[in-house]
């Protein structure tokens, strides 16, 4: 059976590069860890190892990697010999994986293995802790995201490598990709409490999960543009005659009419049951933070959910996935004219963007939840009654929403402003 080995540097951003063994043959590729990484400037691409007289980062110097490289490639010439002597055939990408792995001492010890390497640490934490924390899948995605970005920066990362040098080229990374302030933000909050868990567990003992938190500009949310529908933008979605062609749009409008009416985050709408609406009120336990919440019907609720207590679902309103509602949303708005010049602001590592667009074009569910708090606030309604409604535990959470409603304050007192003097003032 012919096949070919090449060694290459594996491309990613630290200064560090995994050396991969790729294999190919019968049209197939296979890329196999050698457990080794070098600098780009250090290797001989040509001769395939590491230019005489350089070490890398960890102290192992180039006549050492090059013997494990030589190894590596015994081992794989052993395992494809033993194939063709024994099975006569080759064998199949994962099974070459298996036995270079087995040969070279990768999978011979299961816990020294999560003990060195992030990623297998990593599975077992989002395992564990959503078993026990009974995380939704939304938060366990988030962690899987962070483990991905990891992975892409360093597949071969083991928790010595842990730096704030690494960590630091780990920020730069997600900068190179064009990810927002807030979300890298959220990203190295989660990272730190993956760390946490593994100093807890004594796989890490560093202290970084405590002392790496880099001040990015706008993450705190302080500039985040809040979208939300006036009352009127809101009564002209509300009474808005669909089209016959888009029917489907229909439903889409009322689920989030009642989340406007109700405060209801799109996860809570869409587990909402018939059986959770009694004594004119809803009962949920939320999602997201699985409190117990209650929240009075008013007349438009209440209409709402009538419009769908005959359909044979157990579910109170029909709610469709969340990504194609978004997409609706969008449709839905600009059928109705909801084209307020709406300005986004974000940052992206140290650069300030501005996007200005038709209200529309950023609808999205959660909009519902914020268009009822503001209106909430607007018609006076006590903070203290609408953060029990919402769930929300602490008035910072509220600041958004109370500066847009002082805003809306000041320009109403306006109204008051004459733009004249009275002609005839009263004698004194």
């Amino acid at each position: 059976m012919k096949y070919t080995v090449k060694f290459e540097l594996f491309p990613q951003k630290s200064d560090c590069k995994p050396i991969r063994a790729r294999v190919s043959y019968g049209g197939k590729r296979v890329e196999l860890r050698t457990g080794y990484s070098i600098e780009p400037e250090k290797w001989d691409s040509a001769a395939m190892r590491v230019r005489s007289g350089f070490k890398n980062k960890y102290k192992q110097s180039g006549n050492e990697i090059n013997k494990g490289i030589f190894l590596c490639q015994e081992c794989i010439d052993a395992i494809f010999a033993r194939y063709e002597l024994l099975e006569k055939r080759a064998p199949t990408p994962t099974e070459l994986k298996r036995a270079f792995d087995e040969s070279t001492g990768k999978t011979s010890s299961k816990v020294k293995n999560e003990k060195q390497n992030v990623f297998a640490a990593y599975d077992k934490f989002i395992a564990e802790q959503s078993l026990l924390n009974s995380w939704g899948n939304s938060h366990k995605n988030r962690h899987v995201t962070v483990k991905n970005h990891l992975s892409e920066y360093n597949s071969t990362l083991l928790f010595d490598d842990i730096t704030k040098e690494a960590l630091i080229g780990f920020l730069n990374d997600l900068f190179d990709k064009g990810l927002c302030n807030t979300t890298i933000s959220k990203l190295l909050d989660y990272l730190r409490g993956f760390l946490r868990w593994a100093f807890d567990e004594k796989y890490y003992t560093g202290n970084l999960h405590e002392k790496f938190k880099p001040q990015l500009k706008g993450a705190d949310g302080s500039y985040k543009t809040v979208v939300y529908l006036t009352w009127d933008e809101l009564m002209l979605l509300y009474n808005f005659s669909i089209p016959a062609e888009k029917k489907y749009l229909d439903r889409v409008r009322d689920v989030f009419c009642f989340c406007c009416f109700t405060g209801l985050r799109y996860s809570d709408a869409f587990n909402l049951l018939k059986t959770d609406v009694q004594r004119q009120r809803i009962s949920v336990i939320t999602q997201k933070t699985v409190d117990p919440l209650y929240v009075e019907l008013n007349n438009y609720s209440t209409t709402l959910l009538k419009k769908y207590s005959e359909l044979p679902i157990k579910k109170a309103m029909p709610v469709i996935s969340n990504q194609k509602m978004n997409d609706y949303l969008k449709e839905l708005g600009e059928l109705a004219g909801i084209t307020t010049p709406t300005k986004i602001v974000y940052f992206k590592n140290d650069n300030r963007y501005e996007e200005v667009h038709p209200k529309y074009a950023v609808l999205s569910t959660h909009c519902g939840r914020r268009t009822f708090i503001v209106l909430a606030l607007s018609l006076g309604v006590p903070i203290q009654v609408i953060m029990k409604w919402t769930g929300h535990k602490s008035y910072t959470s509220m600041k958004p929403y109370i500066a847009i409603v002082d805003s809306q304050k000041e320009e109403e007192m306006k109204k008051f402003n004459k733009p004249n003097e009275p002609k005839n003032k009263p004698e004194k």
